[in-house]
Formats: structure tokens, sequence, C-alpha cells
């Protein structure tokens, strides 16, 4: 017996926006955190800042890894297209950093370093997950029937 599903167009919308949404929150929350870090801190604590501020930029990391196997096969190709696209910018990015940001971070040292980092990344993953937020909201979405059995 053959039944039809059928995903919404909200849904498709939602999975497209997510990854970029859910990077957009950490990298601000993160920055925030190193901030908040920095007011805190004292000269005796002087790591809080890189402490407050890495936890969420690093649970991401690990979480977003599902999010992206889990809306890579989406039915719908537009809304996997722009999922490959917001992963592509997250983990070239991150992976950049680990290769530059030693070398950024030498630059400085200390929390000004770690905030060059960082607002690096911000800088460069923010504008375009948000205009890509903004793209995926403006398109023409459609329910999408899919025969299952």
């Amino acid at each position: 017996m053959k039944a039809d599903r059928v995903i919404p167009a909200a849904s498709s919308r939602l999975s497209a926006q997510l990854f970029n949404i859910i990077t957009v929150v950490a990298l601000m929350l993160s920055l925030s955190a190193l901030l908040l870090g920095k007011l805190l801190a004292s000269q005796k604590i002087g790591f809080l800042p890189l402490v407050l501020s890495l936890p969420p930029v690093m649970i991401w990391l690990g979480a977003s890894i599902f999010v992206y196997a889990s809306i890579a096969h989406h039915p719908n190709p537009r809304t996997a297209h722009y999922n490959k696209w917001a992963g592509y910018r997250y983990y070239g990015v991150m992976g950049g950093l680990v290769v530059f940001g030693p070398m950024i971070y030498g630059l400085l040292g200390g929390w000004q370093g770690l905030m060059l980092v960082l607002g690096l990344a911000v800088a460069i993953i923010v504008p375009w997950a948000l205009f890509d937020i903004y793209r995926a909201a403006r398109e023409p979405w459609q329910d999408i029937t899919i025969e299952s059995e």
C-alpha cells in the first residue's frame, strides 16, 4: 500500500534557514560571552573570556554535523542547496581559523587576539548567513508530495 506524504512549504523553508539561524545564534552568543568575560575578568583570571566564548562555537561545531546531515538529503533541492552553502561557509571559515587562527592570535595575544579571531569568523559568516536567511524567506516555496511504501 502506497501512501503519500506531504512536506509543507513552511517546513522546507525552515529547513533551508535552520543551519544559518543556529550558526548566527552560536557565533553571536560566543562573541557576547567573550565580551562579558572580558568585563568580568580581572588580571588574575585572564583566561575567563576564552573559557566563556569557546563552548557555544565548539558545541555548535559538533551539533552542526547532525543538522547538516539531516538536511543534506531533503527532498526539496532548494533546501539542500541552502544547507550545502551554509555548511561550506561555516566549515570553511572554522577550518581556516584552525590553520590561520594561531598566527592571527599571535599578532596581539591575550583576549585581543581571541577577539580578532572570533571577530573575523563573525564578520565573514554572519552577513552571508543573514543574507541567505533573507533569500530563503523571499523564495516561493511549494508543498512537496512524496510517495512512500
